[in-house]
């Protein structure tokens, strides 16, 4: 072989190998841009998780403020009306009780309102 025929072959295995680099180098490219696709979508799925559950937690948060603002709102109008009860007993209590004097000034009227309650209690 002259000097030609192996600068030839030289060349010709110099292109065959930098070709097989090249492949090489395209496929472990491929292989890197997919195992970084599989590697963020794997992040990503984490974090939207992530996020997932901190709104659950806040959403329950929530629900568990209402239910305490409803609760003491309940509680403060059924104190609200126990309040009106007692007042309005209390008040009927008094007018009673003045009506009671009045009554026990007025001799006749003061025995027939004893003798009705006798009477009443006795039925009662």
């Amino acid at each position: 072989m002259n000097d030609t025929d192996v600068s030839k072959q030289i060349q010709q295995m110099v292109r065959f190998i930098r070709q097989e680099a090249e492949e090489k180098a395209g496929e472990i490219s491929v292989s890197a841009e997919e195992e970084f696709n599989i590697e963020k979508l794997q992040l990503v799925e984490a974090e939207k998780k992530k996020i997932r559950q901190e709104y659950e937690r806040k959403e329950k948060q929530v629900d568990v403020r209402k239910k305490i603002e409803y609760s003491m709102q309940l509680n403060a109008s059924r104190i609200k009306v126990l309040q009106a009860q007692d007042d309005l007993v209390n008040k009927m209590k008094e007018d009673a009780m003045k009506e009671l004097l009045n009554i026990s000034s007025n001799h006749h009227e003061y025995r027939n309102l004893l003798k009705e309650l006798v009477v009443q209690a006795c039925f009662g």
